[in-house]
């Protein structure tokens, strides 16, 4: 079970640890005595308050103590307060409760800035206490089960704190979801997931099988489901405030388990890719949390589900597939397969004329070359609309780095047989090429980003604050925050 996270103005009795704030400049002896911390204890843990550090110790009061650094006082911001607050509630996992006094270390804050630092505080204390137990027979320890955000605001305090607990909540559903097994997360249970999402939300959902698929030309979705004995969905779920101010749609990769088709991926390079349906899960986790947030604009999801098996019948190198807006596209590459099937769903989006779209997907291999496991890539059709979405990236605290669309390596995804291959015939610019053949399918005017999350979607290094081995749930925080502040982009011709 998540901890319950609460706010209080004052320290409640009985709270089993409590964090202690250090900046770099009190990680001196008379600052740690200042701070009612035992110099020397800490000293001997080579603690001084750098950013990252933590040392457990005890209270005056003998209660267990942790003091969490923060590095030079003129760098703390909320990234960094939510990081601490993780990596307290991850020491604590076998206590009861903690104590969480971050949120005003920072001088001269506006009441803004305390609220959103209260926030990311709630946002570390629920990433850093989850863990994925379903299928341990023994989960170990699981508290702790009451975190509590001490400090001075207000109701606009309590109400951030609150927040903070339900976007750390959605985010969490979304890594659930990628790490649960392939062959038990099939496309009908994603449905069946969006579903019970949809109905405890109170949104709109619609649920395609492969009658209404065929039926609404979805032939990318259609190609890379043939290797499968598992039936293809395609979920369509919207959030509508009264009065909307502009319509954003999400669009999401679906592919609950990539062997890479015939084209297919070695035994190490299929070990982590239940994780392919990533984008999906931070659309889904983006609806879990859309109430928490409320955004004045519609947001319409479009999520395409299959998964990408070698069956009898699985789609061969080779063979040509007509998408939703009529594009062909000879398939050279059956690994290369998320492409098709956002193909189809960009082009649904499109035709619903959105004011802008997003997508995200774990689309590239090259894009976690070049920028790992902690950064995901931006490719626009806008300049504006780029820059909006990691505006709301940088307030999320989840990094993005922008690439270019150049319109010189289009010619590299021209066909000998169709209007589109799916692979470019240069092996550079992976992630450039994949961007290009989706842009593709997105009207001409229509504000679009997508975001490649292959890399940061999956987190394979060891556990550190707000982040736990296994899924990530990249990009819910983002899709929050930018609905949250979303202005309508201008629309026009940008081909």
């Amino acid at each position: 079970m998540p901890p319950v996270i609460e706010y209080a103005k004052e320290l409640p009795e009985g709270i089993d640890a409590v964090a202690v704030p250090v900046t770099v400049e009190q990680g001196d002896a008379d600052g740690l005595e200042a701070l009612g911390l035992p110099a020397d204890v800490l000293a001997a843990q080579g603690f001084t308050g750098k950013a990252d550090q933590l040392a457990v110790t005890a209270g005056a009061d003998g209660a267990t103590v942790v003091a969490v650094g923060l590095g030079a006082a003129a760098s703390v911001d909320a990234d960094r307060l939510r990081r601490a607050a993780a990596q307290v509630v991850r020491a604590s996992r076998h206590l009861g409760s903690v104590a969480l006094p971050l949120h005003d270390v920072v001088a001269d804050q506006t009441a803004g800035e305390r609220a959103a630092a209260a926030r990311a505080v709630a946002e570390g204390a629920g990433l850093g206490a989850y863990r994925y137990t379903e299928l341990r027979s023994e989960p170990g320890p699981a508290g702790p089960e009451r975190v509590v955000v001490v400090g001075r605001g207000g109701q606009r305090v309590a109400a951030a704190v609150e927040e903070g607990a339900r976007i750390a909540e959605a985010q969490n559903l979304a890594r659930d979801l990628v790490n649960t097994p392939g062959g038990t997360l099939t496309p009908a249970a994603l449905a069946e997931a969006a579903v019970e999402i949809a109905e405890r939300e109170g949104l709109a959902v619609t649920v395609l099988g492969p009658a209404e698929i065929a039926e609404r030309g979805l032939g990318g979705l259609l190609g890379v489901n043939r290797g499968s004995l598992q039936e293809a969905r395609f979920v369509e779920l919207c959030y509508e405030p009264a009065n909307p101010r502009g319509t954003l749609a999400l669009v999401g990769k679906g592919i609950t388990f990539d062997s890479g088709g015939l084209s297919i991926k070695t035994g190490e390079g299929m070990m982590t890719m239940k994780m392919d349906m990533g984008g999906a899960a931070a659309v889904l986790g983006f609806f879990a949390g859309v109430r928490a947030v409320g955004p004045r604009c519609r947001v319409v999801g479009y999520l395409p589900m299959t998964d990408n098996m070698s069956g009898g019948d699985a789609t061969r190198p080779g063979d040509v597939l007509t998408l939703r807006n009529g594009t062909t596209v000879e398939v050279l590459n059956t690994d290369a397969e998320g492409r098709l099937i956002l193909g189809d769903a960009l082009s649904l989006a499109s035709e619903a004329e959105p004011d802008a779209i997003v997508d995200l997907a774990t689309l590239t291999g090259a894009v976690e070359v070049a920028l790992g496991s902690r950064v995901a890539a931006v490719l626009a059709n806008d300049d504006a609309w780029r820059e909006q979405v990691e505006a709301a990236a940088g307030r999320a605290g989840e990094r993005l780095w922008p690439l270019p669309l150049p319109a010189d390596y289009r010619p590299l995804l021209d066909s000998d047989v169709a209007d589109l291959r799916n692979i470019s015939t240069s092996r550079g610019a992976g992630t450039i090429t994949a961007a290009l053949f989706l842009q593709e399918f997105v009207a001409d005017g229509t504000p679009w980003a997508h975001i490649d999350i292959a890399g940061t979607a999956w987190w394979g290094e060891r556990d550190e604050a707000e982040f736990t081995k296994g899924g990530t749930g990249y990009g819910v925080r983002l899709l929050l925050e930018l609905a949250r502040t979303f202005t309508r982009p201008r629309r026009a011709a940008r081909r």
